[in-house]
């Protein structure tokens, strides 16, 4: 388990952190179908672009950790997860966004439990003493 949690929680954070640029260098330009949105929608995303990219180091951080910090996984897991409900909101008031914003949106909801289920399983293996 803890092979997996660590390969998951790389790929995770590489993925942030490769997005988390691709936004703050782009701006709004990285957003499918938003166009030009002006000045200060462009500040935004760029801002959050910065901010994706280190909430990326920081399941790079976790991952590197041994053994990995199960508390910290949850924390990132939970966030992310917060942001799956945060996009079901907006499905909920403004109705369905760009079809690319559904499949992160799904992806948002359905890989925390993984990560908190490994989270769980990393920590109870932890927790074993070794055999003697």
């Amino acid at each position: 388990m803890a092979g997996l949690l660590k390969w998951l929680a790389l790929a995770m954070g590489a993925a942030c952190v490769a997005i988390g640029a691709f936004h703050f260098v782009l701006g709004i330009d990285s957003v499918p179908g938003e166009g030009s949105a002006g000045a200060t929608v462009d500040s935004r995303e760029r801002y959050y672009g910065a901010v994706f990219l280190g909430y990326g180091l920081a399941w790079i951080w976790a991952a590197r950790q041994s053994p990995i910090p199960a508390t910290a996984v949850r924390w990132l897991a939970g966030t992310f997860l917060l942001g799956g409900i945060g996009r079901l909101l907006s499905m909920a008031v403004h109705g369905p966004p760009q079809w690319f914003q559904t499949a992160l949106t799904i992806l948002e909801l359905a890989l925390p439990p993984l990560y908190f289920w490994l989270a769980a399983a990393d920590e109870r293996a932890a927790a074993r003493p070794a055999p003697p």
